[in-house]
């Protein structure tokens, strides 16, 4: 009897600690100038390293946040970001598109709210010196603005995000660990833009390497996405399950001191 009872105040125990792991994340304001963010955050540890993760273009969702909780199990203090402003939610997908392409169009601004958000991540008590940047779809594209806009990370991850750059701007050097996970069937990146990328890394003499998944296309990670490639954009559960075992290898490697 006595036996049976310890086990199940176990398995309480363990319960009672798995409801407060879950519950850890919160919301937290924070700002880029005078516009007001507001992101979430969830901590592991005080001095623990830290990763923003910044969203796809319908702005911050469950998907960011369920990212952010599953890197605070594993030690990481993660910041799900906020880029387009506490008060701006796209409804659809007609708003989102000019919203995402302002900023792309704009990357100064958006290097800016990803500083904003790594300078928060800080203030919650992430290591200063092992920061890393992560996104989706339009938050990729960030996670590479990161390293071109030389922000104070260790390491960037773009998973299946836009790798276009204005072809105005000239290619610069890059001092931070790049890592592309890509669908190797995404049709909205040219064979032409990856090589465009591609030679941008070369020549910014950058430590960088590019993962293709096989029959995935656009939003792989994103069970929202649906499971029809022919739409151009799929969740593919094989892609999404090794792209986080890449992401978790990746960010081992550049937080070893």
């Amino acid at each position: 009897m006595m036996k049976i009872i310890k086990t199940l105040i176990v398995l309480i125990i363990g319960l009672s600690s798995m409801k407060v792991a879950m519950a850890q994340g919160q919301l937290v304001k924070y700002s880029d100038r005078a516009t007001k963010l507001e992101g979430y955050m969830v901590k592991a540890k005080a001095g623990a390293p830290g990763v923003v993760i910044i969203h796809q273009w319908m702005g911050l969702s469950d998907h960011e946040k369920n990212a952010a909780n599953k890197l605070a199990t594993l030690g990481y203090n993660a910041l799900a970001a906020d880029i387009y402003g506490e008060s701006v939610r796209p409804k659809n997908t007609r708003e989102a598109a000019p919203l995402a392409g302002s900023y792309k169009k704009d990357h100064q601004l958006f290097q800016s709210r990803i500083k904003a958000a790594i300078t928060e991540l800080v203030k919650q008590g992430a290591d200063p010196q092992r920061i890393a940047v992560m996104g989706y779809c339009f938050g990729g594209t960030g996670a590479v603005e990161a390293a071109r806009g030389l922000l104070p990370v260790a390491g960037v991850i773009s998973f299946h995000g836009s790798l276009l750059k204005d072809k105005t701007r000239p290619n610069g050097r890059i001092n931070t660990k790049v890592l592309v996970l890509h669908g190797a069937d995404d049709p909205f990146e040219t064979e032409q833009e990856i090589k465009d990328f591609q030679q941008e890394m070369r020549e910014a003499k950058a430590d960088w390497e590019m993962v293709y998944y096989a029959n995935a296309v656009h939003a792989f990670t994103q069970i929202a996405a649906g499971n029809d490639n022919s739409k151009g954009a799929a969740y593919n559960e094989l892609a999404d399950k090794r792209s986080w075992e890449r992401l978790k290898l990746f960010l081992k490697e550049i937080f070893t001191k």
